[in-house]
């Protein structure tokens, strides 16, 4: 019963993360390349006032493309199938990291329950950190080649690395440990998945007292308590997001070629300096147009087909 418990939660989070990977994919596309370093920035010209003699000083400084100007350049020089780079070593991915992650949640959360105070925080946070951990670090080589494949600037018309091609050449050009580029980053992330499944969990119990409490309530789950799951993934998923997000923009830096970008903490210090805190929250929007939805599918895609091949509760 054990083995098929976890075999559900493998299909049931493979299922999930594809159907969420496919439909936001143009967005995950836009928000790396506005994490970037090789972002276009546009000079502008400040006015400021004050001087010793009066007169006002012009100075030119850099302002970041919005999210409709880069995907605008992106239409107008690269073509529509730009916005589904990476899209192959996603789907690839994604299948089999969702499968893993939900896995090592149930299992490691039935383990953290026989610890802890049962389906306590503690044991939400801790079962998500290692789902986190584990799926991480299987996984990150999939992510680099994805990321390189999404940041690749290639004219429309011109001949673009398909995912083996450019599984070979960050082979062949850095070896085995450039498929680990942005590794540290993803650790530090798992804050992100802690923080999103204590909210995500926190909110389904309280969704599940409410409906038993409340009288004349069929015990069969229904289209709105599936609504309501998908409004608490989204709710979740959007605050982990906004406190978290500045290790996605160091991740994607440290994964571009040839950079100067080598490790966490030197990375963070260089985006600081030369392009100020604000930078570590480029791309925010459309990660956040993208994840709320797609984790909202991914969840209650889950939870909707171990609802159905699931032994029924008892």
């Amino acid at each position: 019963m054990a083995q098929k418990d976890t075999l559900l939660h493998l299909f049931a989070g493979g299922c999930g993360g594809t159907v969420g990977a496919i439909m936001t994919c143009p967005l995950e596309v836009l928000k790396t390349r506005l994490q970037s370093s090789g972002l276009t920035l546009r000079p502008v010209f400040q006015v400021q006032l004050g001087t010793f003699n009066g007169a006002g000083v012009i100075r030119p400084g850099p302002v970041t493309p919005g999210l409709l100007q880069v995907l605008r350049s992106i239409l107008e020089k690269e073509g529509p199938k730009s916005l589904f780079r990476g899209l192959g070593p996603n789907l690839v991915g994604v299948a089999p990291s969702r499968a893993i992650y939900f896995a090592a949640y149930s299992k490691s959360k039935e383990t953290f329950n026989g610890i802890f105070v049962p389906n306590s925080g503690i044991v939400h946070m801790s079962s998500a950190g290692f789902a986190a951990f584990v799926t991480n670090s299987l996984m990150n080589p999939i992510w680099m080649v994805k990321t390189r494949m999404q940041l690749e600037r290639k004219a429309h018309g011109e001949k673009k690395m398909n995912a083996l091609q450019c599984a070979r050449y960050v082979y062949k050009t850095e070896g085995m440990r450039g498929f680990y580029r942005g590794l540290t980053a993803s650790y530090a992330g798992i804050s992100e998945t802690m923080i999103c499944f204590l909210i995500y969990e926190t909110l389904k119990k309280y969704l599940a007292q409410s409906r038993f409490t409340t009288p004349d309530t069929d015990t069969e789950k229904g289209a709105s308590d599936f609504l309501g799951l998908m409004v608490a993934a989204a709710f979740a998923k959007g605050c982990a997001s906004c406190i978290a997000y500045p290790h996605e923009v160091i991740r994607t830096r440290l994964r571009e070629e040839g950079s100067k970008y080598k490790y966490f903490f030197q990375t963070a210090r260089l985006v600081a300096v030369e392009e100020g805190y604000a930078a570590f929250y480029r791309g925010l929007i459309p990660q956040l147009i993208r994840q709320i939805p797609n984790t909202a599918i991914v969840l209650s895609t889950y939870e909707l087909i171990v609802h159905l091949l699931g032994e029924p509760s008892k």
